[in-house]
């Protein structure tokens, strides 16, 4: 099943099939919104006691109801001195050394740190010897991601590619699979040094907004890279939101060498709530 599942990623037309159903998560139209949320918080059993409103009823579409916010209090952030915070609710897919500018993506499978920021060898290389860590965001989490650190943005680059589906069988079967997504890669100047946060497309994914840019993706473009400096200055406090996921995927983050310690618990497949502890900067 899982070959069949794999041939399925290749044949299909990943773009069309994403915009289709980006067009349907946007539409406001009751008859095509309502069922779908519905159906949506019965299937992956969506706590809605969570969000700042509730009733699913008043989401003017399926994306508004998708990229939800939360009440007040529902994610506490870790305010352990010098401490980052997971940016999502997730699981971890993978973390730890980045070596000899490869990132472990699955067991035997790899991606280069190079390819994942967009071939910029002089960025790749300030992450040289660093720390990553992967979270995979599921259906059924809240799907705005947050500030692990407090940053100054420097720089955001868009990286076309594929739009395979993100999820445990494609990432031991796929090769390069976030090196080959559809990317966001944004690079912040932190205490702890230069830091990225890199939003991955996917299959079925409808949208990558930015809270400074708004929305990035759709529609495909052409490779581009924004400079940010004093004058645009875009800072972001550690928790604030920096993006938002219409349909999900995952965030990679990367810190420089010896620039944080992961917890102890931070292992593939841990359950991670945004706000939580997941590292300390050295």
């Amino acid at each position: 099943m899982n070959g069949l599942f794999i041939l399925f990623q290749y044949l299909v037309p990943q773009h069309l099939l994403s915009r289709a159903a980006g067009w349907l998560a946007d539409s406001e139209l009751p008859l095509i919104k309502r069922p779908f949320i519905r159906w949506f918080i019965q299937r992956y059993n969506v706590d809605m006691s969570e969000a700042a409103d509730p009733e699913p009823e008043h989401y003017a579409s399926f994306n508004a109801f998708f990229t939800r916010a939360l009440r007040p209090g529902a994610r506490p952030l870790d305010l352990t001195l010098n401490g980052l915070i997971s940016p999502a609710d997730g699981a971890v897919s993978q973390a730890g050394r980045i070596e000899s500018g490869r990132i472990v993506q699955a067991k035997g499978q790899w991606f280069s740190a190079l390819e994942l920021v967009g071939g910029d060898a002089e960025l790749a290389a300030q992450f040289a010897d660093g720390e990553f860590a992967t979270i995979y965001l599921s259906p059924r989490d809240y799907h705005r991601v947050h500030m692990p650190f407090t940053g100054t943005l420097t720089q955001m680059i868009y990286v076309p590619g594929d739009l395979f589906s993100v999820n445990q069988t494609t990432a031991e079967n796929v090769p390069r699979l976030f090196a080959r997504n559809e990317r966001l890669v944004c690079i912040f100047d932190t205490a702890h040094g230069p830091a990225a946060v890199i939003l991955v497309g996917a299959m079925i994914v409808a949208g990558i907004e930015t809270v400074w840019a708004g929305q990035i993706a759709p529609p495909p473009r052409r490779a581009a890279t924004t400079h940010y400096d004093r004058q645009v200055s875009v800072v972001l406090e550690k928790g604030a939101e920096m993006g938002r996921f219409k349909l999900g995927s995952t965030v990679v983050l990367l810190l420089g060498k010896d620039a944080v310690q992961w917890t102890a618990a931070l292992n593939a497949g841990q359950n991670l709530r945004m706000g939580e502890l997941i590292g300390q900067a050295r």
